[in-house]
Parts: structure tokens; C-alpha cells; sequence
């Protein structure tokens, strides 16, 4: 299969298989295509879902009618095909022929003067189209109608910037094991590799680097000096404030990168990390022996106490709790497509049960923070704010530092601000009860 074809295929089962982009990557006929090819094949995926509602807005000038339900891989290709031209700096001619070869990898090789003719049509009207494309706000600023409205209700003043910052490559943040080395040695260490990376203001462990690479490439990785997480994720282990011996739990751990940047930071925890699926939580045990770090993993709904709780408070709490992960759309552009208006709604109602059951098994005194990767407030201060109406024990700790800005309660961070993810956090204390 070539990178075109096959990233066609991938397309279709997120779109019309509700795939997300991670499972659809990691299909047999995906690893079948050349290691040279998975650069453009990962890039045609991403980009594809990224500017998916502005390619749909010009794919429904060009063809007279939708093509039928066994057809829409060929639809796919298109969307290929027209990312490409549009914005890839793949010479056109190049561009079109190559997505017309693919056509047949597909097994349809009828469909190659559609394909070829739908192409060298856009590039005819091309300044045309995407006129008429652009004056659907959609289309304009590449995202769904209803949750661009969130957005703007939501941040009136920065939702321009917000969608700016999700449409555009992330990049590729390290966190440094500070059991094993510092930022800035490590920084020394990439350089002397010829990999340049920043420093992040206000989390000593994150580098951020100019170009991405390979894991196989730093140095250490295998040994657990470094891994990959976003610098926003980071804030985790530091705001919780965990102290050697402490009972901790991490809820929903999965797929572990908080799990291991929490016993990094603090020696000797009893650490628990739950998650409901047991397949993740395999992920959360690999991730842990390549940093050489252990924990109690339990494969459980936590929010369902008799199933895993044996009635020992614990000191800390992270719950990195379900969520739109509207604040990461940058880094998993599928959200755009897979997420409807309706989820949030119901992932409200989640983050609320686990709230709730979770706060029972906290000591008094010991400290819970709540976290999502959303920029949605129904998700975050207003969630926040209902829990704490309902449990006079709860106190919203204030939390400070260089990132985010201040909410009723807790602090967010918006896509693309300090380079991070949109985040959001909330620390609560468990008061004593007279």
C-alpha cells in the first residue's frame, strides 16, 4: 500500500468508523507501509483531520452528489488528495498523480479519471472555491459548528487565538526524570546530539524541542531519563505535593505519564494507579519498567468504591478525570470529528460520580486534584464550583505559578499559551470535620 492510499483507509474509519486517529495508526495495513513513507502517511492523516471541515466544504463543490457509503475511501483519497494541494508543499502535478496512482492500490482503478478530474478541477477554480468555502465560519476556522460556539461563548476574547493555537503542530515536549538528570544537563546532552530544546518557564522538568524526533534518538529514553509529555501535564506531579510514604492515588492513570512523572518526583509513595481498561492500564505497567518504577495497578471503575477500595484513606488523589480533551486538540485533531455536542453533557455527569465517590476515600487533610485537558468551563471551574456547593468539606486551594490564569475556581491554560496544551486544575483539601 502507498502513504496516500493507506492514509485514505485510515481516514475512513475514523470518519465513518468512529476510529480515533490513535487506534486507526495502529493497524497491520499501517505498519505494512515503508518506514521511509510513515512521515508522510502520519502528516496526511494528521492534516487531513486538522482542516477536515474546510476540505469537506470545498469536496462538496466539486462533486455532483456524495459518493455512495462503499465509495467513501475513495472520498477519503480526496480529502488526501486535496490537503496536499492546499497545504503540503508537494508540487501540484506531483500531488495529483500520485493520488490518482493510489486509486487503484485502493482496487479502484475505475474511479482514476473522477479522481484525477475532481483535482485538476480544484486547481482550475481553485481561488473560487475557496472563497465560497471560507464564508462558512466552519470552514473559515476549521471547526464544528457546535463547538466553535462553545468556544466563543466561552472565551470571548481569546477564542480566535484558541482556535489558531488547536489548528497549528504541536511541538514535542520531554519531561526530564529529575531522579536521573536535571533539564538543563539534559538540554547539554541534546545539543551535544545536535538536537536543540528550550527550557519551559515555571516546570523544571519540560524541554521543549525545536524539531521532533524519534524517541529512539534521545538519549537516555530507553533507560528512562526522559519521556515524552507536554509541559501543562507536568504541572501535575508538582501541584499535588506529594511527600515520601504518602498513600497516593492516580484515577483513570491511563496511559501512565502522570503515573511516572509522580514517582519520579517523589521517592518511596505508595502509589496506586487505577484505570477501567485493562488494555491501557498495560500501557501504565510498560511505561512504569522503562523508568524502572513500580505501582499498584488495579483494573476497576473508580467510581465504583466495592470494587477496589479496601477502605484505607488515601493522602493524595490526581483525577485526571474523562473529558471532552477539548484542550488538545492540537496534538489529536480527530477530536474535531469524533466529539458531538451531546458528549459533553454526559461527561459531565462522569466527572461528577467520580468526584464524588473519590472524595470518600480521601483522608481528612489530604489534598485532590481534579484535572482535564479541556477548555470547556462546564467541565472545569463550573464542575468545580457545583462540587464544592455540595461538600461544605471541600476548600479550592489557591494555586499559583508563572502558566494559566486565574478562575472562580482553579486555573486554566489555553491551547498554545507558554507552548503548552489547553489544561485545566483544581486543588481541593479535605477539611476536618468538627
Amino acid at each position: 500500500m502507498s502513504a496516500r492510499a493507506t492514509a485514505a483507509r485510515v481516514l475512513q474509519h475514523v470518519i465513518y468508523g468512529g476510529d480515533s486517529l490513535t487506534e486507526a495508526l495502529q493497524q497491520p495495513l499501517v505498519q505494512a507501509v515503508a518506514a521511509t513513507e510513515q512521515p508522510l502517511l502520519r502528516d496526511l492523516c494528521f492534516g487531513s483531520l486538522r482542516w477536515h471541515e474546510r476540505l469537506s466544504a470545498v469536496l462538496t463543490q466539486l462533486l455532483a452528489k456524495p459518493l455512495k457509503p462503499a465509495d467513501k475511501d475513495l472520498e477519503c483519497l480526496l480529502r488526501v488528495g486535496l490537503y496536499q494541494l492546499l497545504y503540503q508543499r508537494t508540487p501540484d502535478h506531483a500531488a495529483v498523480n500520485e493520488t490518482v496512482k493510489a486509486v487503484k492500490k485502493l482496487g479502484k482503478g475505475w474511479a482514476e479519471k473522477l479522481v484525477n478530474g475532481v483535482l485538476r478541477r480544484f486547481l482550475r477554480e481553485r481561488e473560487a472555491l475557496l472563497s465560497a468555502a471560507d464564508q462558512q465560519e466552519t470552514a473559515l476556522y476549521a471547526f464544528p459548528a457546535w463547538l466553535l460556539a462553545r468556544v466563543q461563548v466561552a472565551w470571548p476574547a481569546d477564542w480566535q487565538a484558541i482556535l489558531q493555537a488547536s489548528n497549528t503542530h504541536a511541538a514535542m515536549t520531554l519531561r526530564v526524570n529529575q531522579r536521573q538528570s536535571t533539564a538543563l544537563d539534559y538540554q547539554a546532552q541534546l545539543a551535544a546530539q545536535g538536537l536543540a530544546a528550550d527550557t519551559v518557564a515555571g516546570v523544571a522538568s519540560a524541554l521543549s524541542l525545536h524539531k521532533a524526533v524519534g524517541v529512539e534518538l534521545l538519549p537516555g529514553f530507553a533507560q528512562g531519563v526522559v519521556s515524552v509529555q507536554d509541559a501543562a501535564a507536568q504541572l501535575a506531579a508538582f501541584l499535588l505535593d506529594c511527600q515520601p510514604g504518602m498513600r497516593v492515588l492516580d484515577a483513570c492513570a491511563a496511559p501512565g505519564g502522570k503515573t511516572g512523572h509522580l514517582l519520579e518526583h517523589t521517592a518511596e509513595l505508595q502509589l496506586t494507579a487505577l484505570d477501567s481498561s485493562a488494555s491501557r492500564l498495560l500501557r501504565v505497567t510498560e511505561n512504569l519498567q522503562r523508568l524502572q518504577l513500580c505501582a499498584h495497578s488495579i483494573v476497576a471503575d473508580a467510581g465504583e468504591l466495592a470494587s477496589w477500595w479496601d477502605g484505607q484513606a488515601f493522602e493524595r488523589i490526581l483525577l485526571d478525570a474523562p473529558c471532552s480533551a477539548t484542550g488538545v486538540i492540537r496534538r489529536h485533531p480527530d477530536i474535531k470529528v469524533l466529539r458531538r455536542d451531546a458528549d459533553i453533557g454526559v461527561l459531565q455527569q462522569e466527572q461528577a460520580r467520580l468526584l464524588r465517590a473519590l472524595w470518600q476515600t480521601l483522608k481528612p487533610g489530604g489534598r485532590l486534584l481534579y484535572a482535564t485537558c479541556s477548555i470547556l468551563p462546564e467541565e472545569n471551574s463550573q464542575q468545580v464550583a457545583a462540587f464544592v456547593a455540595e461538600y461544605p468539606d471541600a476548600q479550592v486551594l489557591p494555586l499559583m505559578g508563572l502558566w494559566g490564569r486565574d478562575m472562580d475556581f482553579g486555573r486554566q491554560i489555553l491551547p498554545g499559551e507558554m507552548g503548552m496544551d489547553g489544561f485545566y486544575y483544581a486543588l481541593l483539601r479535605k477539611q476536618h470535620q468538627e
